[in-house]
């Protein structure tokens, strides 16, 4: 189970990857850009956390309301942790939501979490976090399918172009 960013570390890190915010000293530091997926550091110490992160390529409905919407793959040297899968999906869960992922023939379960205003999930199974990576790696995209809080149904299609040397620039940053 991963522990949230500060929702302020995913709002810059998507409009820096978007282009509208430049780099700041103390907020995250865009490290590169590889085709869909860029790759950021914050922070230091044993609050350091490295992340590939991606927006998605198509999102249904296609006008629906709501805020961003982003993949990553967080590393945290201090807790030791690396490779660890989160979505948010910019609007808040459904309570007791599941959220599936899918890559190829392959299925992942998240579960959901609401929190000031916003919904993240994670792996269900932390085990599962190592499979979803090396499916992800072989894989040309990955589904994400949703229920908000109002009952609507969502799918998020990311691309997994540029997802291994977003990953393994993230993991060389963080020591991992």
């Amino acid at each position: 189970m991963s522990i949230r960013l500060p929702r302020i570390v995913f709002a810059a890190a998507a409009l820096f990857a978007a282009g509208v915010l430049p780099a700041a000293a103390d907020g995250p530091q865009k490290l590169g850009t590889y085709k869909n997926w860029s790759t950021f550091a914050s922070g230091a110490g044993d609050s350091k956390v490295c992340y590939a992160l991606s927006t998605p390529k198509m999102s249904e409905p296609a006008k629906l309301k709501r805020d961003a919407v982003y993949f990553l793959i967080n590393d945290w040297p201090g807790r030791k942790a690396k490779g660890e899968p989160e979505f948010v999906p910019g609007y808040q869960y459904k309570d007791n939501a599941k959220v599936t992922a899918v890559v190829g023939s392959d299925k992942f379960e998240f579960f959901t979490k609401n929190e000031n205003g916003a919904g993240g999930a994670w792996v269900e199974q932390q085990a599962d976090e190592t499979r979803l990576i090396e499916a992800m790696r072989r894989g040309a995209e990955i589904i994400f399918t949703g229920v908000s809080k109002r009952g609507t149904m969502t799918h998020d299609t990311f691309s997994l172009a540029g997802l291994s040397d977003a990953l393994d620039q993230a993991h060389q940053a963080c020591g991992l």
